[in-house]
């Protein structure tokens, strides 16, 4: 019964939340696109002429966000690259390139090494987060692990001077991922954007210029 009466809070909180009307209004496919549009519009992320990786796209409105930012007019291409990864299906956005796939394995990099030709990418961004259980220590070791994979995935394909925007969530195991950001980048920052929920622990690490690219 509580779960009941959770779900339906939850669905009337959702069709009354204004960043969901927003988003059907402006054709993004997730609220989540407000997110990543406060923190660009803050930091100056997103730039015409990068080459952006999107991890754990789906449903694509990060993607969505970056290829209007690198838009020089409706339907008229973009001046830059954008790659989604996912491994959850995706469903088509003009110029954006979708690789569906584990980026861990050697087919997915494989497809991204043809794409890239040889070239660093300029941002990479990660909104992955895990299913979580609510147990706070098994949830922040999978938050972790994600983290982790998204900074490996930066020092491989980014350029030294580039930057990671990574989800994470502030509570148990917060201050471990943000040592780990700090060990990585020469400049941290937090950001909790407005879109983001008051009830949602979610917070997010940009981390620009690595100490130790490879």
């Amino acid at each position: 019964m509580a779960k009941k009466k959770l779900n339906k809070n939850w669905l009337h909180d959702h069709i009354n939340d204004p960043y969901v009307k927003l988003a059907q209004k402006e054709g993004y496919r997730a609220r989540a696109a407000y997110k990543l549009k406060e923190i660009d519009e803050l930091d100056k992320l997103i730039k015409p002429g990068q080459i952006i990786v999107d991890l754990g796209s789906t449903p694509g409105s990060w993607s969505q966000y970056a290829r209007n930012k690198l838009s020089g007019q409706d339907g008229g291409g973009i001046h830059g690259m954008i790659i989604g990864l996912d491994i959850l299906p995706m469903e088509p956005i003009a110029d954006v390139h979708f690789i569906q796939g584990d980026f861990r394995e050697a087919d997915s990099l494989r497809q991204l090494e043809r794409l890239l030709e040889g070239r660093k990418v300029d941002l990479v961004l990660s909104d992955m987060a895990p299913n979580l259980s609510g147990i706070a220590i098994s949830d922040a070791a999978r938050v972790e692990e994600i983290i982790d994979l998204a900074i490996e995935f930066s020092q491989q394909h980014m350029k030294p001077g580039g930057a990671l925007l990574a989800k994470c969530f502030n509570g148990t195991g917060y201050n471990e991922v943000l040592m780990k950001f700090r060990q990585e980048f020469k400049t941290v920052a937090s950001r909790k954007p407005k879109a983001s929920r008051d009830k949602s622990s979610e917070i997010f690490l940009l981390g620009k210029i690595l100490k130790n690219p490879r």
